[in-house]
């Protein structure tokens, strides 16, 4: 979370000078496409780069992030309504639109995006480190914890990576069961050829999966 603090202030910065510069200090009223693509891109850079650095990246950006731009664009579109400068109204109701619209497609896809940049980013140290495992005597597949989310306890949400020599999880239904896993999951993904993160259920990990066997799943 911290490392992505300075790309946001860096990001957030540039799109102010940018966005300025469009505004020529004359009277002149037009129509410019340049803050929506600037305010568009610095969005997706900030969004993208707080998905890789925390599982919570989405409450930092729905609390503070969005509603920030979404009010500098308010503010933008009120002062030219004032002025009378209708170009520079569409402008601002451009900028909003594609901002929220930028915003909403990352949110949707948020957990594919953050399990592929993680990936892209870190995949050779994940794999040394399930491939330093011994191969578990009793069938199972080696893995190691992927990421895991919850607060004091309660809520805890726990995702493995899993090596799969075979690739059998590559037929896996989601929701469902799989040999070699011994919980039920909720979400099974392919990062590449065996190589997959396997989501359970909430207040579920490797060793324990109460609810599931209680649920008859």
């Amino acid at each position: 979370m911290y490392v992505a603090l300075p790309l946001i202030i860096i990001v957030l910065g540039a799109a102010a000078i940018f966005s300025g510069s469009q505004f020529p200090k004359s009277t002149e009223d037009r129509l410019s496409w340049r803050t929506p693509t600037v305010v568009v891109v610095g969005a997706g850079i900030v969004f993208v780069s707080l998905m890789v650095c925390s599982p919570d990246s989405d409450i930092l950006y729905i609390l503070f992030i969005a509603p920030i731009v979404s009010l500098i664009c308010l503010a933008l579109l009120v002062a030219a309504a004032i002025r009378k400068r209708p170009r520079r109204c569409l402008s601002a109701l451009l900028t909003l639109a594609a901002f929220l619209g930028v915003s909403w497609g990352l949110l949707r896809e948020q957990g594919t995006i953050r399990a592929y940049a993680r990936w892209l980013a870190w995949s050779r140290s994940f794999k040394a480190e399930v491939l330093a495992q011994p191969a578990p005597a009793n069938g199972e597949l080696r893995h190691m914890v992927w990421e895991a989310t919850g607060f004091a306890g309660v809520a805890n949400n726990t995702v493995y990576l899993v090596f799969d020599p075979t690739n059998s999880l590559s037929a896996a239904h989601s929701p469902g069961k799989s040999s070699g896993i011994p919980c039920p999951f909720r979400l099974v993904r392919r990062l590449e050829s065996h190589w997959y993160s396997v989501w359970f259920y909430t207040d579920e990990n490797w060793s324990e999966c109460p609810w599931s066997s209680a649920a008859g799943r």
